[in-house]
């Protein structure tokens, strides 16, 4: 199937109230050009309701980016067709055609928003009998070998056969700034899932981590500066002035329970005593293995 449009789709912005969902939209949005123009991807990006849509020829690109935008829940690249029932119905088609025979079952997800003479059931039940009549392929609405899924929204419809999992979480720069001390790569992942939260995050470590945070931050598309500070007596004083003029919320650090629990709850005092900002740590009850597992999974090489 060749692809000419990518469905974005995202989930915690649209529990939003209306003015607070239209400004984590418009971040999303920006989001998405800022990560298009570093990679070079020329497209179009517009605003449906509950839907953001790119528009472009590099669909394979795209999609490899906005996999790791926060705030992203899925993606489907589609192609596009008048939202006429039997514009639909021949472009379904010649999709089918392509990827059914005899033998593969197949199933039709249709939804529809906006003003039609027409109802969801009714593009399935029309779409479905087409192909049935056409390439003679069962239905089977449980397990089917295809799902072809049916978006019709206003005057046009969607059409694709994937669904493209992402980080999802809320667009980064939402929800204000963390400063986080990178000492290790759990630090790291630590941060991760602030930025994942919305969070703007400022990166304070010594030098032998600055590749890694470089290659981390432009991985992830992230808006952050990485300021370097030895450990020595001066740090905490430092490290307070810093996130004081940075307006920072609090500090994350990486730290965990299941890795070496006394020494760890030794650190966090001395942090709470030396610091007068919130500490936070995300990774707080997780377990060596999971850790090791989701750094992996994010991209930090152990």
């Amino acid at each position: 199937m060749k692809y000419e449009i990518i469905i974005v789709r995202y989930g915690e912005i649209a529990l939003k109230g209306k003015q607070s969902r239209r400004i984590f939209e418009n971040t999303l949005i920006q989001n998405i050009r800022n990560a298009f123009d570093k990679k070079n991807i020329s497209g179009k990006i517009f605003r449906e309701w509950g839907r953001i849509f790119v528009l472009t020829s590099e669909i394979d690109q795209s999609c490899n980016v906005l996999q790791r935008i926060f705030g992203i829940t899925s993606i489907s690249p589609a192609v596009r067709t008048s939202s006429d029932l039997e514009s639909i119905s021949k472009l379904s088609l010649e999709i089918s055609k392509k990827l059914l025979t005899k033998n593969r079952s197949f199933a039709i997800r249709a939804k529809r928003t906006g003003d039609h003479n027409y109802s969801s059931q009714d593009v399935a039940i029309k779409v479905g009998n087409d192909i049935v009549k056409e390439i003679g392929s069962p239905v089977d609405l449980n397990k089917p070998d295809l799902e072809l899924f049916i978006e019709v929204r206003n005057e046009y419809a969607y059409l694709f056969n994937k669904k493209i999992y992402c980080v999802g979480g809320l667009p980064l720069g939402t929800q204000g700034n963390i400063c986080a001390i990178i000492d290790s790569h759990e630090s790291i992942l630590a941060a991760w899932y602030l930025m994942k939260r919305g969070c703007n995050v400022f990166f304070v470590t010594n030098k032998s981590y600055t590749v890694v945070l470089e290659a981390f931050i432009e991985n992830w598309f992230a808006r952050s500066n990485i300021f370097t500070i030895e450990l020595n007596n001066n740090f905490y004083s430092q490290l307070n002035k810093l996130v004081d003029k940075n307006k920072c919320l609090a500090v994350s650090v990486g730290k965990s329970l299941f890795i070496n629990p006394k020494k760890v709850i030794d650190e966090l005092k001395d942090l709470k005593r030396d610091l007068v900002y919130p500490i936070l740590h995300p990774l707080i009850a997780m377990n060596k293995d999971e850790i090791l597992e989701k750094c992996k999974e994010i991209g930090l090489k152990l």
